[in-house]
C-alpha cells in the first residue's frame, strides 16, 4: 500500500523509512484522519466489542502459520442481518482537478453511463445520464452553447443544469411547447464535490435530489488541510472492484509484485532476495460500514464502499541499529502522511483507483516537480501487477467468489485484511459487488498484452497533467525531426565552397544529435504514456 506514495516520494526524499505504529491510533480517535458521514457516522458506529466474525483473525503474541478458518456458523446465523445496499451510495467519477470545463467528459460507475459538465450558470459539476431523452444519443459527444447549456450533438436539443429541456430546434416556435414536457428533461443525478473530488448518487428518484443534505460522501480533512500536499492521480484497470480492493489491503505482496520500486522494512534474516517477513493483522471494529484495522506497524481504514487509508507514522531508519536522536525523532514525529485510495466499480472486470497521499512535509516538491513525473512511477507499480490480478480474478469467478475461501490457502497473518474484506463482502453482499440485475457474472475477454497494460486510454486522456506532457513530448519529437531533415537538407543544397568543412561537420553532427534525441524521445513517450511491459523474471534492481 505505501507502494504508491513512496513512488512519488522517494525520488526526492532520500532517507530511508520505517513505519511506527502508534497505539493511540485505536484507543482514542485518529489524530491523522477523521472521517465523517451523515446522518451515520461510519466509525463512532462502529461496534465497541471485535466483531466475532474476526475472532478467528486476532493474531497471538506469535506469528501463527496456522490456517485461517472461515466462521461459516457466525456467517450462517447472521443471514438475516443488514445486507449493503450498493446503489444507495456515494461513488467517486474524478478529481476535479482533471476535469475541463469547457467540454463534456463521458464516465462509466456501477455500469452507469454519466456525463459530467459544468453549468457555468449556477457555477456547480452537473452529472447526468450520458443519454438525450430524443434517440438516446450520447451527450458526452456534444458541446456547451454560448448560454452555458449542454447541447445534445445529435439534434441539438439543449439541456439547463436541472436537466429542464431548453430548446428544440426542430419544433416550431408558434407550436406547442413541447420542449417543457417531462419526458422531454435529462436524467439528472446527484452530485457534489468532496476533498476535490466529484462524487455522484446513482440514484435519479426525486427522493434522492437533495441526498446530501441527509448524507454526504466521505470527508477527509487532509485533503483540505492547507499545511498537507495534495496531488491526486486515477487510473482505470482491466479487474473488478473486489479484487482491486484485496491487492490494496495486501501488504505482504508489495516486496514482491513491486519488487525494487520501494523502500521497506527488511527482516533481520534475509531468507530471499525481496526480504519478505511475517505481518500480524487484527481487527479492531467491523460493521456493515466497512472495518477499522492495526497491520503491524500501521493502521488502516476500510469505509465501505469506496475509500481504503492507510496512516503510518514515518520514522527514520537508522543503518547501523542505533537510535535517532531526541531532536531529530521529535521532528521526524512531526511528520504526517495519509494513503488514501478511493476505489469504484465501473463494469464487470473493471474497476477505477482514485489516490493521494497528503503529507505535511516537503511541500516544495509538489510546487515545483509537475504531476506527471509522479505518474510515471505510480503507474509502473500499477503496471506491475496488473496482468497477475487480471488473471487472478478469472480464477476466482471460475470456482465462484462465495467459494473464494475454499479456493484460496491463506494460512499467515499476513493475509488477513484480505480475509477480512471477502468475510465483510460474503456477509453483507453474497461474496460479491452487486450489480443489481444490470450484468451477469460474466467476465469481458482478456485483450492482448499491450491492450491490457495500456496507458493512454484508462489514464492519460483522463488526466490532465499527462495529457499535456504527451502532447508537448510529442511536438517536441516532431520539431527534433523536422530540424534534423532541414539540417541535412541544408547541407546538401548548400555548394561546397559556400561554407567550411568544419560549419558542415557541425551541422550534420546537430542533425544526426536531433535525429537520435527524437528516436529516444518517441521511445520515452511510448513506455511513459503508451505500454511499458513488465516482465518480473528479469527485474534487477
Amino acid at each position: 500500500m505505501e507502494a504508491l506514495l513512496l513512488s512519488s516520494v522517494s525520488p526526492f526524499y532520500n532517507t530511508p523509512l520505517k513505519l511506527k505504529y502508534n497505539r493511540t491510533h485505536f484507543t482514542a480517535k485518529p489524530k491523522l484522519l477523521s472521517f465523517h458521514f451523515s446522518p451515520l457516522s461510519t466509525l463512532s458506529s462502529f461496534s465497541s466489542k471485535p466483531s466475532k466474525i474476526f475472532t478467528t483473525l486476532s493474531p497471538s503474541s506469535q506469528v501463527s502459520t496456522e490456517a485461517t478458518e472461515p466462521p461459516e456458523r457466525e456467517l450462517e446465523t447472521n443471514s438475516q442481518e443488514e445486507k449493503f445496499d450498493w446503489f444507495s451510495q456515494w461513488y467517486p467519477l474524478i478529481p476535479v482537478c482533471d476535469l475541463d470545463k469547457r467540454v463534456p467528459h463521458a464516465k462509466k460507475v456501477l455500469g452507469l453511463d454519466v456525463v459530467v459538465w459544468w453549468d457555468r450558470n449556477e457555477n456547480e459539476w452537473r452529472v447526468f445520464a450520458d443519454a438525450c431523452p430524443h434517440r438516446l444519443a450520447p451527450l458526452s459527444e456534444g458541446r456547451i452553447d454560448q448560454w452555458g447549456r449542454l447541447q445534445c450533438p445529435y439534434h441539438g436539443w439543449c439541456f439547463s443544469g436541472s436537466g429542464d429541456c431548453k430548446f428544440i430546434p426542430q419544433a416550431p416556435p408558434d407550436g406547442p411547447p413541447v420542449h417543457t414536457s417531462k419526458k422531454a428533461c435529462a436524467a439528472v443525478y446527484p452530485s457534489a464535490v468532496q476533498n476535490g473530488i466529484l462524487w455522484f448518487w446513482p440514484d435519479i428518484a426525486p427522493q434522492c435530489k437533495d441526498i446530501i443534505k441527509t448524507k454526504k460522501p466521505p470527508h477527509i480533512p487532509e485533503l483540505d488541510d492547507p499545511s498537507f500536499t495534495k496531488m491526486f492521480g486515477s487510473r482505470d484497470v482491466p479487474y473488478g472492484y473486489e479484487v482491486l480492493m484485496e491487492n490494496l489491503m495486501d501488504p505482504a505482496h508489495l516486496t514482491y509484485a513491486h519488487y525494487g520500486m520501494m523502500r521497506t522494512r527488511k527482516p533481520k534474516v534475509m531468507l530471499d532476495r525481496e526480504g519478505g517477513r511475517p505481518i500480524k493483522i487484527s481487527f479492531e471494529k467491523i460493521d456493515i460500514n466497512g472495518f477499522i484495522a492495526k497491520q503491524d506497524s500501521e493502521s488502516a481504514k476500510f469505509l465501505a464502499p469506496c475509500v481504503f487509508v492507510v496512516y503510518p507514522e514515518l520514522l527514520e531508519n537508522q543503518e547501523n541499529g542505533s537510535a535517532s536522536s531526541g531532536g531529530a525523532e521529535e521532528k521526524l514525529e512531526q511528520r504526517r502522511v495519509a494513503l488514501i485510495f478511493i476505489c469504484a466499480p465501473v463494469s464487470p472486470g473493471n474497476s477505477r483507483v482514485i489516490w493521494a497521499f497528503p503529507r505535511n512535509f516537503q511541500i516544495w516538491i509538489d510546487k515545483v516537480v509537475p504531476r506527471w513525473i509522479f505518474h510515471i512511477g505510480q503507474n509502473l507499480i500499477l503496471d506491475s501487477d496488473l496482468c497477475l490480478l487480471h488473471v487472478e480474478e478469472r480464477k476466482i469467478m471460475a470456482v465462484g467468489p462465495a467459494n473464494w475461501q475454499k479456493a484460496c490457502f491463506v494460512p499467515t497473518k499476513s493475509d488477513n485484511l484480505v480475509v477480512g474484506f471477502r468475510m465483510w463482502l460474503k456477509k453483507y453482499s453474497g461474496g460479491q459487488f452487486n450489480w443489481g440485475g444490470k450484468f451477469d457474472a460474466t467476465l469481458p475477454p482478456t485483450l492482448p498484452r499491450e491492450q491490457l497494460m495500456d496507458r493512454y486510454w484508462p489514464h492519460v486522456v483522463n488526466c490532465k497533467s499527462c495529457n499535456a506532457a504527451h502532447k508537448s513530448l510529442s511536438a517536441l519529437e516532431v520539431i527534433l525531426q523536422v530540424v534534423s531533415v532541414v539540417s541535412v537538407g541544408i547541407v546538401a543544397a548548400t555548394k561546397q565552397n559556400a561554407v567550411s568543412m568544419a560549419t558542415r561537420a557541425t551541422i550534420v553532427s546537430f542533425a544526426v544529435i536531433c535525429f537520435a534525441a527524437s528516436k529516444w524521445l518517441s521511445h520515452f513517450v511510448y513506455k511513459t504514456f503508451h505500454y511499458h511491459d513488465y516482465n518480473h523474471a528479469l527485474r534487477q534492481v
